[in-house]
């Protein structure tokens, strides 16, 4: 996967602005960052994960995915290894976190009302 690669995938879902986070670009949907490019650094890419779901990706595509350190990643802040990951495996992860994007968005204006 490519830099190229990764932001096309991300912005194939619904609703999607690409935006910048901390000097990187962002990938949000209702505002809620889901994913980021270049983080540590151009071969690598984040996205947000739910904890059940970062345990998963990570048993089942070792040396792909990995936490990001600290408490972000226990939160399930997810690095991506861009060279290793496939389109297939990429895809899959990045529309769990597009999904937990939308879903904590909804349920923050959903508080609003």
């Amino acid at each position: 996967m490519t830099p190229a690669g990764f932001r096309r995938l991300a912005l194939s879902f619904p609703e999607v602005q690409e935006g910048e986070h901390m000097g990187h670009p962002d990938f949000r949907v209702h505002g809620k960052v889901f994913a980021t490019l270049g983080w540590p650094d151009k071969t690598w890419g984040m996205i947000k994960l739910m904890p059940d779901e970062q345990t998963i990706f990570l048993a089942d595509h070792p040396g792909v995915f990995e936490p990001v350190p600290g408490t972000w990643g226990k939160r399930g802040s997810t690095k991506v290894k861009l060279e290793r990951a496939d389109a297939a495996i990429l895809n899959r992860a990045l529309a769990a976190a597009w999904q937990n994007g939308a879903h904590l968005s909804a349920m923050r204006r959903g508080r609003r009302r």
